[in-house]
């Protein structure tokens, strides 16, 4: 049978300014939201969840002075922001368990985030099926190559990082974003006005305070609506501007528990990005349609925001490369959200307008997009196996490549007491461990305010090579204060059998947890002596 023709169209597909292309769009976001509201109450561990909950439970245990959130040692740290600070303190008014708290921010930041995408998108068009429609570039249009790495939005990224600050401070960087247009194109004096651009100076260095390189991305968007606004800003604008940010430095030097401006100065965080700037093509290859999107918009306005948004990202993200600056890969969602939102917008416009002109030019392009959101949904629907059972699943998917969740380790935490230092170089323990209160000897990620870091990862090093002589082993242990051990079986170190171990408890993997009954007392830590909580089915 033949396609029916309606309104000048021949494409199954539904007319991205019609009613129907609204409600489909908005159907599949719900239908995306309703996936992400239950990773809120299932909370998938498989990352820095553990780093997160460990600097909770640091600031519950002292808020003005928490410390180091993954070793015992008194140093400031950039995971404590004024996010973390007030989820804390909502968790000691409440009483309510790290995990219970966590959810919250995740909840609060799917909402923040939605919130703020729709806020950002209405700045640029009217169109009802564009919010929808940018929802679904964000989440699925990325590549053919599953990738998840938090501060980026793809869905399962998010369904893993939902409880992360990076997702807090992108939503609240929408909402500047929104706000900063707004104030730039105001249709009235007073809402430029000098407080107006306070207000945002403030939630800049708040974003800024919470997930630093989420925050840059947020600094070159207001230089692209700066640049980008129109009319061109007045002189007394761009005063307000600059009062807005000397606001945001001047936070952003006051805040008490890290030294801000030290941060572009830290080392040790190139390695770990490196993968950044690998398989770009396959990991973002559906972006390319909101590439040409964007040159649409060039070619009718040559300071478009999002057009300048986008090229600024791009020259960061391409300097990083060649000079070895492998973190400035995190600016990479200042590449691709302009180009996301610029598709989503462009192709919501054009349709409504073909469809007034009852025009059938736009039908290849909403083909197109339509197709790319299958092939980005059909690379991430791995996340589902998050909510559903294997044998729940349909068997097309149950081969499809995921990143599955860590195994639970409160067979471990639910034995050492919170404040007690454990030795492991278990790639999972390092990572899991101090989200129940306990400390390991080395922390799980660079930590470029331990002024030991090194000696720590050397001691850990030291402490599982085989040539290492006992009593070594038992100065090193005595050194941290280290009264727990988990290794795996057959794993140097001192053996199971040791007079100096005593077997507390056994894990999956072999993995084995043992207190240690030969260093003296003196070496506990003095932080803790409260047992761990082993919360939910961790």
């Amino acid at each position: 049978m033949a396609p029916r023709v309606t309104s000048g169209f021949t494409t199954g597909f539904p007319r991205p300014g019609s009613d129907a292309g609204r409600r489909v769009a908005g159907g599949a976001v719900l239908l995306l939201a309703a996936l992400l509201l239950l990773m809120v109450v299932r909370l998938p561990w498989a990352g820095d969840l553990g780093v997160h909950a460990a600097v909770l439970e640091r600031l519950r245990t002292d808020l003005s002075h928490p410390g180091n959130p993954l070793v015992d040692a008194h140093t400031p740290s950039p995971y404590y922001s004024p996010w973390t600070v007030l989820l804390a303190v909502v968790a000691e008014a409440t009483g309510a368990r790290t995990f219970s708290v966590l959810r919250l921010a995740a909840l609060v930041g799917l909402v923040l985030l939605v919130t703020g995408v729709r806020a950002f998108v209405v700045t640029f068009t009217r169109r009802a099926a564009a919010v929808p429609l940018a929802l679904l570039c964000v989440l699925l249009l990325h590549g053919v190559r599953l990738f998840a790495w938090s501060g980026f939005p793809g869905l399962t990224s998010l369904c893993l990082s939902l409880a992360y600050p990076s997702t807090f401070a992108l939503g609240l960087a929408f909402h500047f974003l929104a706000l900063l247009r707004r104030a730039l194109g105001g249709r009235a004096e007073a809402a430029r006005g000098l407080p107006v651009f306070l207000a945002l100076g403030a939630l800049l260095a708040c974003v800024l305070l919470s997930h630093q390189f989420t925050g840059a991305v947020a600094v070159l968007g207001a230089a692209a609506m700066l640049l980008g606004a129109r009319p061109w800003p007045a002189r007394a604008v761009w005063a307000r501007a600059g009062a807005a940010g000397a606001l945001a430095l001047v936070v952003l030097a006051l805040w008490p528990y890290y030294p801000f401006f030290s941060l572009p100065g830290a080392g040790g965080l190139e390695d770990i990005h490196r993968p950044l700037y690998d398989h770009l093509a396959a990991k973002f290859c559906l972006v390319g349609l909101g590439v040409m999107a964007l040159g649409v918009r060039w070619w009718r306005d040559r300071r478009d925001p999002l057009v300048i948004f986008f090229l600024l990202g791009l020259a960061v993200f391409a300097a990083g490369g060649p000079s070895g600056h492998y973190s400035w890969g995190r600016i990479l969602p200042a590449v691709l959200l302009p180009a996301q939102l610029a598709l989503a917008i462009e192709v919501t416009d054009a349709g409504a307008d073909a469809f007034a002109r009852r025009s059938r030019a736009v039908a290849p392009a909403v083909a197109a997009v339509a197709l790319a959101l299958l092939a980005g949904a059909w690379t991430q629907a791995g996340a589902l196996t998050y909510v559903l059972r294997d044998a729940a699943l349909p068997p097309v998917l149950r081969d499809v490549h995921r990143i599955a969740p860590w195994p639970s380790f409160t067979w471990a935490a639910r034995h050492v007491p919170k404040g007690a230092t454990v030795m492991t170089d278990d790639y999972l323990a390092l990572r899991m461990l101090p989200a129940y209160g306990p400390y390991t000897v080395a922390p799980a990620y660079p930590d470029f305010f331990l002024p030991d870091e090194r000696r720590r990862r050397e001691a850990t090093r030291r402490y599982f090579d085989p040539a290492t002589a006992r009593a070594e082993r038992l100065g090193i242990l005595k050194e941290y204060g280290a009264r727990w051990v988990v290794q795996r079986t057959g794993r140097s170190g001192l053996p199971k059998d040791d007079p100096a171990l005593r077997e507390a408890a056994r894990g999956p993997g072999g993995l084995a947890l043992f207190e240690v009954a030969e260093v003296g007392r003196g070496a506990v830590s003095a932080r803790g002596a409260a047992p761990a909580t082993a919360e939910g089915a961790r």
